[in-house]
């Protein structure tokens, strides 16, 4: 006798293929523009930094104030946009995102005073801090879960694309200003055009997220059980048992266990240990030193003698690197395992930093760099976001995303991006006043952080490779 039983619907799922491929890999990319202008916003200001300390007149601390107070605004986004997300819709919070970073684009483009520049920057960085969650959320929620782990490194890829054009839009205009960035061009100085070209990606972002569906988890939630099964049909196919996937996605949400701050508190030293060990991945990732190459690049290699026009095409090319470490680490990270990609790039930072912090020790000739010591920067400069982009910048998100017990995953991973956007604002608020007290004493600080790393990840940072969520602990 043929059996007519049923395969589980959680199993029916992990099977299910997509009747049109192409149109999910659509909703994927449009939602992954969040990410794109994550990059983009992020790393823009880094043509701006001269002319800005120029134009008002400015001390270091002041300008590193300007430039950081952007993830001031990230902190607050990251916070609220789950709450958001929840109450009005993941689609709603990403068309909320896509006009602040619109307004934000307008703002920092046409600011008619310091304080006016610092409050646009605020408006953008609670755009990317909103952008940073609903995107990863958005794409888990409506990708067929056998593709799940390739649609979610849209949102990683699409912020590295976004660093990279924003350093090519850069190097555009500052061309057509004949490499001065206070160089006019249409009546505005070429560093307003190159934050004001945002409001372009940013109103597609907008345009993009009336033509993408609701999250059918969302949708289930607020009852609209017969839109969830349309929009789980379109992602999943239309083969799968509709009704089961609603019951089980339902039922999986009421079976959820809402994890509070108090869950993570343990009897000695304030946090359980697991969250402390997440707090150290989130903070080591920062104080290597990696924004400094991302907000400061154009404004460090002008400091040691390079022309503008050269500072920003070396931002450029140091952003496709970047581009090219966030490949390989995707093609690795499942394959040799998230722990050894963490020393290897532990091991090559510390290297390439050294080498950076023995150049930079040089005395200046003429207002530049020794012709060995100014290629030896350039090249270690280059070889250090390699090695982060291959290692500590995927691997990082990757073990907050495994490492902890369900129970509190979702507090903990809060309080370890935190604990990232605080270490990225110390970085950030600091390099223009350690450079000024001395740029290779600043580099052989990162280089003293990419050492340590090696000693934490060896003792406490456990390997998470081919491990179900279930049996983190």
């Amino acid at each position: 006798m043929t059996s007519t039983a049923q395969p589980p619907p959680v199993l029916a799922a992990r099977e299910a293929h997509p009747d049109h491929l192409g149109h999910v890999i659509f909703i994927t990319a449009a939602a992954a523009m969040g990410g794109f202008l994550f990059g983009y916003d992020s790393s823009v200001i880094n043509g701006a930094v001269e002319a800005i300390r120029d134009r008002y007149d400015i001390g270091s601390g002041t300008l590193a104030q300007v430039i950081a107070i952007a993830l001031i605004g990230c902190a607050i986004g990251a916070a609220t946009a789950g709450r958001i997300a929840d109450r009005i819709g993941r689609i709603r919070c990403m068309q909320i995102a896509a006009g602040l970073f619109t307004v934000s684009a307008v703002g920092s483009c046409v600011p008619f005073a310091l304080w006016d520049l610092a409050f646009w920057r605020i408006v953008g960085g609670f755009a990317i801090g909103m952008a940073s969650v609903i995107g990863p959320a958005y794409i888990a929620e409506v990708s067929p879960p056998a593709y799940r782990g390739r649609l979610a490194s849209f949102q990683q890829a699409a912020i590295v694309i976004g660093i990279a054009v924003s350093q090519l839009v850069n190097y555009g205009i500052l061309q057509l200003a004949d490499g001065k960035q206070r160089g006019e061009i249409g009546g505005l100085e070429a560093w307003q055009w190159m934050l004001g070209v945002m409001v372009v990606p940013a109103v597609l972002y907008g345009l993009l997220s009336f033509a993408i569906p609701e999250s059918p988890r969302f949708l289930i939630s607020v009852g609209r059980t017969d839109r969830a099964k349309e929009v789980l049909g379109e992602v999943e196919g239309h083969g799968v048992d509709l009704d089961a996937r609603v019951a089980e996605i339902d039922r999986a949400m009421r079976s959820e266990h809402k994890s509070t701050f108090k869950d993570l508190l343990g009897s000695r030293f304030g946090f359980l240990p697991i969250v402390w060990v997440g707090i150290g991945l989130s903070v080591f990732q920062q104080l290597v030193g990696i924004n400094v190459a991302f907000y400061y690049s154009s404004t460090l290699w002008q400091s040691v003698g390079i022309d503008p026009t050269d500072s920003f095409l070396y931002s450029f090319t140091t952003s496709i690197i970047n581009i090219v470490g966030t490949v390989i680490a995707m093609v690795l990270v499942d394959r040799i395992g998230r722990r050894p990609l963490a020393l290897i790039g532990s091991a090559g930072m510390a290297i390439a930093l050294a080498f950076e912090a023995w150049a930079f020790s040089a005395e200046l000739v003429d207002g530049k760099l020794p012709t060995t010591q100014g290629v030896v920067a350039l090249v270690a400069a280059h070889v250090f976001v390699l090695f982060f982009a291959l290692s500590w910048g995927v691997v990082v998100w990757v073990f907050l995303g495994e490492m902890f017990p369900n129970r509190i995953r979702a507090a903990a991973l809060g309080v370890a991006a935190s604990a990232q956007w605080i270490a990225n604002w110390a970085i950030t608020a600091s390099f223009p006043s350690l450079s000024d007290w001395n740029l290779s004493g600043t580099y052989v600080i990162y280089t003293a952080f990419a050492v340590l790393s090696i000693p934490f990840v060896l003792r406490y940072v456990k390997e998470t490779k081919g491990k179900a969520l279930e049996e983190m602990g």
